[in-house]
């Protein structure tokens, strides 16, 4: 293949002269464009997949680290790899009009290579890759600048709002190159775990919203939308700016891992969640009303964690489940449904992993002040109730250019904006003892989508932890369904 784009190459050089001689070559001929996608430029590579109906043997053609933006701070992390099935147990597989998974491997909102030759580590993002190639769908794997990159002259280049603007170029890209790029750009899936999660949502809730435009022309990226057509969001870690409050609403009364907690700071920020929560005006399913702080516990008791622990228990067989019923009194097993209250529930999960605030530490440790960092200064508050507390002056203010950069980080601004161009169909996934953040940030969520009308599918897996994915199968088959793809 490359020798092909290297013979005609030669050509269109030997030919350029006689066209100009004899007037042929006009000079306004349009440029060269920068961000055409080579479809000839590929490795055919073969793997061999686990599905639950057997192992299927599956061989692709790689795209390796394709460059998305014609101006890049970084191309090592500002490409992206496309896995295209040709053909799957010997049968020939025509992926040209199939949906496209773009799964991105960000986390901790640390930078993230698209690096072709890694091999796959067996985890969850790797195991929905791998059965969307199983399944006939096109694999798109784009890296984005992260909050640990730092240029030669002290500047953090990887702050926010970088990564989701990487993520939209990429997308762009994938667009600009319909009918060159396999697979249908109408039908883009993004996805993610933890930070990468809380990014997909952020991608598909923010879709082509003006306020990233001149981010996009710095780098170059294309001229074309950034819609993405779905979103499955694992255990995301975002709604930063209130992540504190609902921290310490829903886990303030855990012990902690190590260390001893700030009782007093748990209180102001749980009672701040109060006003957070009635500003949402959000409506409960199935009758249940308006989602308060008051109420809030019995609605995700009633919404996610009895149905989890339902499912959890019939798939079990009856020995095992007399004995997890005997070792968890509190939970209550009639007629094939498990039931418990909130106060019980909490119990059950013990040690919270985070201390107070969780997110915007006073000492500016977490990963979040780092992502809100500026120029050469690493890390920044970014709520005024650590900066206040931190500095002790009751009316220091946020660096000026926050308050924009905290909604560009948001998927619930956009939410709230009720943006017309966002994702219409949504999967949301969390493990119940996961106290990396708050229950609450996926019950928004989906709150949220599901009272603006969208389809969501949100769920949450039975004592399971932080990035867990227990459900890949059903994920794929899911993409199949709201894309109207058959194959």
């Amino acid at each position: 293949m490359r020798r092909r784009a290297m013979l005609e190459g030669c050509v269109a050089a030997v030919a350029a002269p006689m066209f100009a001689a004899c007037g042929l070559l006009k000079s306004d001929a349009q440029p060269a464009d920068e961000l055409a996608f080579d479809p000839d430029e590929f490795t055919v590579r073969k793997k061999t997949v686990a599905t639950f109906e057997r192992d299927k043997n599956v061989t692709y053609r790689f795209y390796d680290s394709v460059v998305y933006v014609a101006k890049p701070v970084n191309k090592t992390y500002q490409s992206l790899n496309v896995s295209v099935p040709v053909e799957i147990d010997g049968n020939t597989v025509d992926a040209s009009k199939a949906p496209i998974l773009l799964s991105n491997s960000i986390g901790g909102y640390l930078s993230s290579a698209a690096e072709g030759g890694k091999p796959d580590d067996g985890g969850d993002r790797d195991r929905n890759r791998e059965l969307a190639l199983a399944a006939g769908y096109v694999v798109v794997e784009p890296g984005a600048r992260g909050r640990d990159l730092v240029a030669p002259d002290g500047t953090y280049y990887g702050v926010a709002p970088a990564a989701i603007v990487d993520l939209k170029a990429a997308v762009r890209y994938l667009r600009h190159n319909s009918g060159r790029v396999p697979g249908n750009t109408d039908r883009i899936v993004a996805t993610g775990v933890s930070a990468g999660g809380a990014l997909s949502a952020l991608l598909a809730a923010s879709a082509d919203n003006r306020m990233y435009d001149r981010y996009l022309a710095e780098l170059g990226a294309a001229d074309a939308s950034d819609a993405v057509f779905a979103a499955a969001s694992y255990c995301p870690v975002t709604d930063l700016d209130h992540a504190d409050m609902a921290y310490e609403w829903n886990w303030g009364a855990n012990p902690l891992r190590s260390g001893e907690l700030d009782a007093t700071a748990s209180r102001e920020l749980s009672t701040a969640f109060v006003d957070y929560q009635a500003s949402l005006e959000l409506q409960g399913a199935d009758g249940f009303g308006p989602i308060t702080a008051d109420n809030y516990g019995n609605y995700l008791v009633r919404t996610y964690l009895e149905p989890a622990a339902t499912r959890y228990l019939s798939a079990l067989q009856d020995s095992e489940r007399s004995s997890y019923l005997a070792a968890n009194t509190w939970i209550t097993w009639s007629g094939d449904r498990a039931e418990f209250t909130w106060p019980n529930f909490l119990a059950h999960v013990g040690e919270r992993k985070k201390g107070v605030p969780a997110f915007d530490a006073f000492d500016l440790s977490s990963p979040e002040n780092n992502l809100f960092g500026a120029g050469t200064v690493k890390a920044r508050h970014f709520t005024p109730f650590s900066l206040r507390r931190a500095t002790g002056d009751p009316g220091a203010q946020l660096d000026s250019d926050l308050p924009e950069k905290i909604s560009m980080m948001n998927p619930m601004f956009f939410l709230r904006q009720r943006n017309p161009a966002r994702a219409k169909h949504w999967w949301i996934r969390v493990g119940t003892k996961d106290t990396d953040a708050s229950l609450t940030i996926v019950g928004n969520l989906a709150a949220s989508l599901a009272n603006l009308g969208d389809q969501v599918d949100a769920a949450m897996y039975w004592d399971a932890g932080h990035g867990s994915n227990e459900d890949a199968a059903d994920f794929v088959a899911w993409i199949g369904k709201v894309t109207g793809y058959t194959g």
